[in-house]
């Protein structure tokens, strides 16, 4: 008899394990990356599957659910050298600027507006233009950008300040673009603090660098290599300013190109470490960011 009773309390026991399995499994949470898909010219590709696509977390691969193209407004910081070093690229760049906001602003599949601020690096971060969807207003202030003699740029400084920025709005979409030159680096943060902010303001990082590589500070050179990389984002020297409006628009259209890849965590205490997206099939680049969680849903 107690045998038998044994027998039937390590059943149900079983049984209950397997429920809370079920459920725990049933209360698969879904989570989203931004992901842009690129050709072998860099062009950003029209359609995408969920067969095109693998999402890892911490080296464990997800479901993915859909794919579809993102239409979440984005909020652009663009963070533009005027440093003396850029004194020959100023003209560059007022084509370069315009170009670039124009194309993001011109996107016809978004839901609401994208938001764009324009600030200068040279001798500290200082908002040229603040978020905005007035065109004319943005390229009022692109029209402003001026090199100012004698400074140098803090372009680790302003990476900071804008992911702090991005950081206390939770935006759902948020980017950071940076238009350098290979000029003297100034900024006071350190790599970690850079690094560790731009993670916690969930923002990709793309960085255009103008100019020939020259030996450029530590803190410098880890952010411009491991920042772009880990968020999501990109990094792109070019040797003359003539590039930089074609590099630009490319960069524009790969932003409002991109799609919002959908798919499955298990229920868990602890959130994965990393996330990470890549191509299921040759001949494609793909890269992309977690989508933000909105701030009336953090804990």
């Amino acid at each position: 008899m107690a045998k038998a009773r044994r027998l039937a309390v390590l059943l149900l026991s079983v049984l209950l394990v397997g429920v809370s399995g079920a459920a725990l499994f049933a209360q698969a949470r879904q989570r989203s990356l931004f992901v842009s898909v690129l050709d072998q010219q860099g062009a950003p590709v029209a359609t995408v599957s969920p067969a095109d696509l693998t999402v890892r977390e911490d080296r464990v691969q997800r479901e993915i659910l859909r794919v579809a193209p993102s239409d979440e407004p984005m909020q652009i910081a663009l963070l533009v050298d005027n440093s003396q070093a850029a004194e020959s690229l100023i003209r560059d760049l007022r084509q370069a600027l315009p170009a670039f906001i124009s194309a993001v602003l011109a996107d016809p599949d978004v839901r609401g507006k994208h938001q764009i601020s324009i600030v200068t690096m040279a001798e500290r971060p200082t908002i040229n233009t603040a978020y905005s969807s007035d065109e004319s207003h943005l390229l009022e202030g692109a029209g402003r950008i001026f090199s100012m003699s004698n400074s140098g740029a803090y372009m680790l400084d302003a990476i900071t300040e804008a992911s702090e920025g991005i950081a206390k709005r939770g935006p759902a979409r948020p980017v950071i673009v940076v238009v350098t030159t290979e000029g003297p680096e100034l900024s006071y943060r350190q790599y970690e603090q850079v690094l560790r902010t731009l993670k916690g303001s969930g923002a990709q990082l793309h960085v255009i660098s103008v100019g020939s590589p020259v030996n450029q500070s530590n803190d410098r050179n880890i952010v411009i290599s491991q920042g772009p990389r880990d968020s999501g984002g990109s990094y792109d020297n070019i040797l003359t300013g003539m590039t930089l409006a074609g590099r630009l628009k490319q960069l524009a259209a790969e932003l409002t190109g991109q799609f919002r890849v959908t798919y499955a965590r298990p229920q868990t205490l602890i959130p994965p470490e990393t996330v990470t997206v890549s191509a299921a099939k040759p001949g494609l680049t793909v890269r992309g960011t977690p989508a933000v969680e909105p701030l009336a849903k953090r804990p």
